[in-house]
């Protein structure tokens, strides 16, 4: 069995003994119902580290009003059984009063400006400031010397290592590939969402990606084939947020299409709500 702390002052011991002892601490946050993407961070801050920590917290402050925060699966048993097999030593499972002392209303919040105000910031305000403010508290709570995430959440990595630059955390973040299923559908906590009709279609947003990136490399201008992915995605039943190309920090090519490049789209099948990206070089 995983060893499973709830207490702050019990983890911030273990941790500094791994430290103490010149161990080098890995860490994967998550919000839970974990799969095979999840398990794939484990094993890869396993190969940065000595010792692995992984956190499940679903996090209330990063979730709009008309968000699925009360539906988010919670499984912590499951969980720690697959943190346990993928290489984890200790699964941080704090509770909502633990990460905010003063209650989600009264805490400090963190702001990453500009790259939040795009993209997924402008379809969901506010869910960007939620993130960074509870990556900053596992931060200081954790005190890892590398974390990993996913490439799957493109613009949260980037927000990610702003705040870990900006504030200067001294931990180096490691980029993990997204995990899909062999349809090409990223595997994602949301994806059990999806009914039988709904699921082979999602598949349907990285043929997409896949598309957007051949315009591109082709010769097209991102605007054409940013509405060609929207017109692609809606005619097989997507409400589409954005299927967007940027550089890759997220800023608009500007007419300018040589150098590496992102395709991101976010759409909603259903009641679904869907992000994938791809990068690519032009």
């Amino acid at each position: 069995m995983i060893d499973t702390v709830r207490d702050l002052d019990t983890l911030r011991d273990r941790v500094a003994g791994w430290t103490r002892a010149g161990l080098r601490v890995g860490f994967v946050p998550t919000m839970g119902n974990l799969h095979a993407g999840h398990h794939s961070l484990v094993r890869l801050a396993r190969e940065q580290a000595d010792r692995v920590v992984a956190s499940v917290f679903v996090n209330p402050t990063q979730f709009g009003p008309n968000e699925d925060f009360a539906r988010y699966p919670r499984t912590p048993e499951a969980d720690a059984d697959g943190l346990a097999a993928a290489g984890c030593d200790l699964l941080w499972l704090p509770s909502v009063e633990t990460m905010y002392p003063y209650g989600a209303a009264g805490a400090v919040q963190v702001r990453v400006p500009g790259v939040t105000d795009v993209l997924e910031g402008a379809h969901r305000p506010g869910h960007f400031d939620g993130v960074a403010t509870v990556v900053a508290r596992l931060f200081n709570q954790v005190r890892p010397h590398v974390a990993v995430f996913g490439r799957k959440d493109y613009q949260q990595l980037a927000v990610i290592r702003y705040l870990e630059r900006d504030l200067a955390f001294g931990i180096e973040l490691v980029a993990a590939p997204t995990i899909r299923e062999a349809d090409g559908l990223a595997m994602s906590s949301r994806n059990q969402y999806l009914s039988p009709d709904e699921r082979p279609r999602a598949a349907e947003i990285h043929a997409t990606l896949q598309a957007m990136r051949e315009g591109v490399q082709g010769g097209a201008p991102s605007e054409a084939v940013e509405a060609q992915a929207v017109q692609r995605l809606t005619a097989a039943g997507f409400d589409v947020d954005y299927a967007a190309v940027r550089r890759t920090d997220l800023i608009p090519a500007g007419g300018d299409e040589r150098g590496p490049r992102v395709a991101l789209v976010a759409a909603r099948l259903g009641r679904t709500r869907l992000i994938d990206n791809l990068e690519f070089e032009t």
